[in-house]
């Protein structure tokens, strides 16, 4: 493995930046994820082409996140075959060196689950499939699902690696379990609460070696579903596997679903039980000390424009309806941070023209459902 950069994102150091950038941001653009300042506005690379030219694209956009308040950065192994981490490892190294930000002033997240190929889709796919991971038995039989979904500990572990050198960094952030809800497509229950519990035995393994600080689960459908829908996820149920194998002292501080105008049901739906009480998992996450990312903030570019009139007499002070959207998301009780994706300066900068606007006061807010007919 190459030299990778020492260190994580601190208290400390995060804190730092948001002093640093206190001039350029309103109060409340920085949250409190486990003792770190980040930025209530994150940047996402997933989408985008497996090329050079959307790689440098990524690195311009993150170094102008950096120059404008955004601390959070948000990816995972399989985006753009690998190509995402590894543009984040190029734009990481160049901010370090020029001084625009300090290893520990930035949050930094990944993912792992998904089987990713390796900057582009191989010729036999199986082959190099079989070559990769069967044969080398980082995957067993019946470890993988679909097709393309694994949490098996030895996949993870090298997942881990793989994700620290395409980075270049000692140490991760925050580690997702990439949508495990994609097991319950192939495995009953008790099977699940097996897979997951000795995934989170290997993330514990994984903080003690220094290898990540924290990490969590990031979902599509599994939090916003009804209980007893199939491929629902309880985060109770999973705070109590990262509990049975971390101890009180446990490191699942952090998740990450979709959250936005269309999709409001993290904050809506109470399909969360808690202590016995239904709650919606926004809530739940709050009980349960968990900071609640929000992916899909403006819906792949969907919300960007053509929003109801209304939702700019609700949300004033912004010029356009993607930054309304992301300040719906960011002002949104028990939503830590909206995430969205940026791969140019000039998205990079309009949206960060939210950082400039505190969140929406809860007073004020809540006419927007009251309006909406929530």
């Amino acid at each position: 493995m190459a030299t990778l950069i020492p260190g994580s994102a601190t208290s400390e150091g995060t804190a730092r930046y948001a002093a640093r950038l206190a001039g350029r941001v309103a109060a409340g653009h920085f949250g409190d994820l486990d003792g770190l300042a980040v930025s209530t506005l994150g940047i996402g690379t997933y989408l985008g082409r497996e090329d050079a030219e959307t790689d440098v694209a990524y690195q311009d956009a993150l170094a102008r996140a950096l120059e404008l308040g955004i601390n959070t950065v948000d990816t995972a192994v399989n985006y753009r075959h690998q190509r995402s981490e590894r543009a984040i490892r190029t734009a990481l190294a160049a901010a370090f060196g020029r001084g625009l930000a300090r290893r520990d002033e930035v949050v930094v997240a990944t993912k792992g689950g998904y089987v990713p190929f390796d900057g582009a889709v191989p010729r036999d796919p199986r082959a190099w499939f079989t070559q990769t991971y069967l044969d080398t038995g980082i995957v067993g039989p019946g470890d993988v699902v679909g097709g393309i979904h694994c949490i098996a500990p030895r996949y993870l572990a090298d997942q881990i690696e793989r994700s620290r050198a395409n980075l270049g960094l000692e140490t991760l952030d925050v580690y997702y379990v990439h949508n495990p809800e994609s097991q319950l497509e192939e495995v009953d229950r008790p099977e699940f609460r097996k897979r997951i519990r000795a995934a989170f035995d290997t993330l514990e393994q994984a903080v003690r070696e220094g290898k990540l600080r924290r990490y969590g689960t990031a979902t599509w459908n599994g939090y916003r579903e009804d209980p007893g829908s199939p491929g629902y996820l309880s985060l109770e149920e999973l705070v109590g596997a990262a509990r049975d194998a971390g101890g009180a002292d446990h490191h699942f501080k952090v998740l990450q679903l979709p959250y936005n105008l269309a999709m409001p049901e993290a904050f809506v739906r109470a399909n969360q039980s808690v202590g016995g009480a239904l709650v919606p998992l926004a809530e739940a996450a709050r009980r349960l000390g968990v900071y609640v990312m929000a992916s899909a903030s403006i819906l792949q570019g969907q919300l960007a424009r053509n929003l109801p009139p209304m939702v700019a007499t609700v949300l004033p002070g912004l010029a356009t309806d993607a930054q309304r959207a992301l300040q719906f998301v960011r002002s949104t009780p028990g939503i830590g941070t909206a995430l969205v994706g940026m791969k140019s300066a000039a998205h990079v900068e309009e949206n960060a023209r939210v950082a400039a606007v505190p969140p929406q006061p809860w007073a004020e807010f809540q006419r927007f459902f009251s309006a909406a007919g929530a």
